[in-house]
């Protein structure tokens, strides 16, 4: 990053900016800009760990999807290493990973702390209360997913997260929604797609007999005893 302030564009560069701002009430103090800092690499690392194990859980019992993936990322990169053109056409991986999310989302809930009193429906919010929103329960509702809430359906995402809950994307919280949406969100997906790509070009992969199913949470939706697979090597 050079010293020129037109070429601050990247994430750090822009809060060293905020950090700068001529405008008291806007700067950002250092210790916001740290914490900034450990949000982004804890949305980049933990969240998408967690992502990747629950995806390979559910393409290791669903071998079908598994093998429709295989297919889309071989077709897009053969056995090259995947490109930002060929991540963005990954329709059926982002259908899987959509699904992933909405049955093992890595943030189970959300905190929202009321800045001032509000109505919300027929409730008087006052201020400086703080809202939980259970986005796993809101992921596992029959009234918005239908009767069969709690199967793998990547299918659904097929029209996308719009079509796939009628309108009310406010039943789908992976990472937030709105202008507080996690800012690693993007990052996360991406960074998943690519591993899973590289995986699904190199290992077939199925349950392995020690694998004890165990949803743990702590900080995020994980497997407490980890995804035990056996993994089979492709010929390259």
């Amino acid at each position: 990053m050079s010293g020129k302030e037109d070429s601050w564009s990247d994430f750090l560069g822009l809060l060293l900016k905020a950090h700068r701002d001529s405008n008291k009430n806007q700067r950002i103090s250092v210790d916001d800009l740290v914490d900034e800092c450990k949000t982004f690499y804890f949305a980049g690392q933990e969240t998408t760990n967690t992502l990747l194990g629950w995806t390979v859980f559910l393409l290791a019992h669903h071998t079908d999807w598994q093998e429709e993936a295989r297919k889309e990322v071989l077709q897009l990169f053969g056995k090259e290493t995947p490109n930002p053109d060929g991540i963005a056409e990954l329709k059926t991986m982002s259908m899987i990973l959509n699904e992933c999310l909405r049955l093992y989302p890595p943030i189970i809930s959300l905190v929202r702390k009321v800045e001032k009193e509000v109505r919300l429906g027929k409730l008087i919010i006052p201020a400086n209360v703080e809202l939980h929103i259970p986005s796993l329960a809101l992921h596992h509702e029959p009234e918005f997913w239908g009767q069969e809430v709690e199967l793998f359906k990547p299918e659904r995402f097929a029209e996308g997260v719009v079509k796939a809950t009628n309108n009310n994307i406010g039943t789908f919280l992976p990472f937030g929604t709105g202008p507080r949406n996690c800012v690693g969100f993007d990052y996360t997906t991406t960074e998943a797609k690519i591993a899973l790509s590289m995986i699904l070009q190199c290992y077939t992969f199925t349950f392995s007999q020690g694998y004890v199913h165990s949803p743990f949470h702590y900080v995020t939706l994980r497997p407490q005893h980890g995804v035990q697979v056996t993994v089979i090597l492709h010929s390259l």
